[in-house]
C-alpha cells in the first residue's frame, strides 16, 4: 500500500496532469477533485491487495509446493490474478 502522502501527491500529478492537457475543466474545488481521485487510488490498491491475497492463499493450497518467484509461480500467479480481475469486472476476458 501507499503511504498518504504518496497518494495526496499523486493526486496532485494526476489532476495537474489532466487539466493541464485540456482533458478536464476544473469547474469546483481542485481539493474535492483531489480528494475523489485520492479516494479511487486507495479503492483500487485495496481491491489489488484482496486479489492477491486471494491468489497467494489458492497457490498455497496446491498439493505440490511451488516455490514463489519461480518461473512456474510467476505464470500461475499472472494467470489467475487476470482471472480474478475479470470476475471482478476490472478487466475485459
Amino acid at each position: 500500500m501507499l503511504s498518504d502522502d504518496k497518494i495526496s501527491h499523486l493526486s496532485h500529478v494526476i489532476l495537474k496532469g489532466l487539466a493541464g492537457k485540456k482533458l478536464i475543466e476544473v469547474l469546483g474545488e481542485e481539493s474535492k477533485i483531489r480528494s475523489e481521485i485520492k479516494r479511487t487510488i486507495t479503492a483500487e490498491l485495496r481491491v489489488g491487495e484482496e486479489i492477491d491475497a486471494v491468489i497467494r492463499k489458492k497457490l498455497q493450497s496446491y498439493s505440490k509446493k511451488i516455490v514463489e518467484g519461480s518461473p512456474e509461480w510467476e505464470i500461475l500467479y499472472k494467470k489467475f490474478y487476470r482471472e480474478e480481475e475479470i470476475k471482478r469486472g476490472r478487466a475485459s476476458g
